[in-house]
């Protein structure tokens, strides 16, 4: 491990995992496990272990996505998983694309779509949210994720850069697709996200006048299986709808 990396470490504690993301430094973690003296974790490699000075024992990996959308702070609900991969899926994001993005609440979004693409724009309205998005996108150790205040609706007139992909997951998409053209490369990709049947109407009435072709709205629904002594069935604790992606192109 190298200094300014970013680790996990992962313990298991009446049977139960416990996770967290630390930065190699010179620093100590305090757990209720114990403390960690972080630079020990210089002459580490991923699967090695280290252990507080309570005795707890913690194993090294290096965190990848999944792991920092469980870890991020949040500024509201963000968009789930299933329906980012459908997003990156769909438009077959790829290591060459640039991405606008509007409405970055905590960054999650983003932060995937970097991990992918070449570079992300991503424009939020509150400046605190930006700040929380900030942060998130610092710990995920991207620096291809931009995030700027700003509403999307005012600043896409005056963006001059050309973009491969934009996601809209904004109350005033509606409003911003009249301009998408503009900054959408030949063959590039609109993604919008709408959790109301209202909001998901308006955005396909604008895009049909703004002359996209392939347009298509789905939903991704999605029932984890729970297994137990009694038997195997669907789980009922989650809510399997999110909200309605719309994917159109130009």
């Amino acid at each position: 491990m190298q200094s300014g990396e970013l680790v996990m470490l992962k313990t298991s504690y009446r049977g139960k995992v416990r996770e967290f993301i630390v930065k190699v430094s010179d620093d100590e973690f305090h757990t209720d496990f114990g403390i960690i003296d972080l630079s020990v974790l210089l002459e580490k490699s991923p699967g090695d272990s280290v252990t507080s000075h309570m005795g707890q024992e913690f194993t090294l990996q290096r965190p990848r996505m999944p792991d920092f959308f469980n870890h991020a702070k949040r500024t509201g609900a963000p968009m789930m998983p299933k329906d980012i991969g459908t997003v990156i899926a769909y438009t077959g994001l790829n290591k060459d694309d640039a991405v606008l993005d509007a409405g970055t609440g905590s960054g999650i979004l983003a932060m995937y779509l970097g991990s992918i693409a070449k570079h992300v724009l991503s424009y939020e309205v509150r400046e605190d949210f930006v700040d929380v998005a900030k942060q998130n996108v610092l710990n995920a150790g991207l620096d291809n994720v931009e995030i700027r205040c700003g509403n999307i609706v005012d600043e896409i007139s005056s963006i001059e850069d050309s973009f491969d992909v934009v996601t809209l997951d904004t109350q005033d998409s509606k409003d911003v697709i009249p301009h998408v053209r503009k900054v959408l490369n030949p063959g590039g990709f609109l993604v919008t996200y709408s959790p109301f049947f209202e909001q998901t109407k308006d955005i396909r009435k604008a895009i049909d006048v703004a002359g996209f072709y392939d347009v298509r709205t789905m939903e991704f629904s999605e029932r984890e299986i729970s297994f137990s002594e009694r038997g195997t069935r669907p789980a009922t604790s989650r809510v399997g709808h999110t909200g309605f992606i719309t994917i159109a192109r130009v």
